[in-house]
C-alpha cells in the first residue's frame, strides 16, 4: 500500500483521491476550503485544512513521509508553484501536478514536477475524438506525437488477420491488445482474426491514429 497526499480538492483532485483510496491506499487531502475537506472526508484516510503554501503547516502533517504528491491546484499558479517547491523539498519522491496551459507546466517541470496533466485538456481531447469518429470509444495522448486509441473494429477489417491487414505497413500503428466480449487478448499473434464488435488497443503517431478515426465515417 502505497501513501499518497492529494493536495487541492476540486473537482479532479477530489476524484484522484477518492479513486486512489478506493483502491485500497493509505490518502491525506489537503484543501483551503473547509467545506471540500468536509465534503472528501468520508471518502479518504485523513482530510485536513491547510495553507498549502506554508512550509511548516506541511511540515506539521508528515508531509515527507508519502511516497506521492499530487499537486492539483490548477488555476492558483502561485499556490500550485509553492506547494510543488515545498513537496519537493520535503523529499517526496514522485510529483504530480495539473496545469492549465503548457507555460504553467514548463515551470512547475523546472522546479522539479516529474509528471505535469492537463485535464481540461486532454479531456476535451477525447471528446472532439469521441465526436469526429463513431468508432473511437477512448483516446490517451502519450505526448505531441504519439498516443493511444480504442477504437471498435471497422466493418472493412472484420474476418481478416492483422497480418493479412498488415497493419504497421498500411497504417504505422501496433495493436496492444483484443477486447473480446470479457476477454482481453494482451498479446494478439499476427494470424489472429479480427471479429465484429472486437474492440482494438492501438498505439501509433497522431497522424496515423487519425487515418483510422476515417474508418467506417
Amino acid at each position: 500500500m502505497k501513501q499518497f497526499v492529494v493536495i487541492g480538492c476540486g473537482r479532479f483532485g477530489s476524484s484522484v483521491a477518492t479513486t486512489l483510496y478506493g483502491y485500497g491506499n493509505d490518502v491525506l487531502a489537503i484543501d483551503k476550503s473547509e467545506e471540500r475537506v468536509q465534503n472528501i472526508s468520508n471518502f479518504v484516510t485523513h482530510a485536513v485544512q491547510a495553507d498549502v503554501t506554508d512550509e511548516n503547516s506541511l511540515k506539521s502533517l508528515g508531509i515527507r513521509n508519502f511516497d506521492v504528491a499530487v499537486i492539483s491546484i490548477g488555476s492558483d499558479i502561485q499556490s500550485s508553484i509553492m506547494a510543488t517547491l515545498i513537496v519537493k523539498e520535503l523529499g517526496i519522491k514522485y510529483v504530480l501536478c495539473k496545469a492549465q496551459n503548457e507555460l504553467q507546466a514548463k515551470v512547475l517541470y523546472k522546479i522539479g514536477a516529474d509528471k505535469v496533466v492537463f485535464p481540461e485538456r486532454d479531456m476535451g481531447a477525447r471528446v472532439a475524438h469521441n465526436l469526429v469518429s463513431k468508432n473511437v470509444i477512448d483516446y490517451i495522448e502519450l505526448d505531441p506525437e504519439y498516443s493511444i486509441l480504442e477504437i471498435v473494429c471497422p466493418r472493412a477489417w472484420i474476418g481478416k488477420s492483422i497480418k493479412d491487414l498488415n497493419l504497421r505497413a498500411t497504417y504505422g500503428i501496433n495493436v496492444m491488445a483484443i477486447k473480446q466480449g470479457t476477454n482481453i487478448n494482451i498479446s494478439p499473434a499476427p494470424e489472429d482474426n479480427l471479429r465484429e464488435n472486437d474492440i482494438l488497443i492501438v498505439i501509433g503517431k497522431n497522424e496515423d491514429i487519425n487515418k483510422i478515426e476515417q474508418k467506417d465515417k
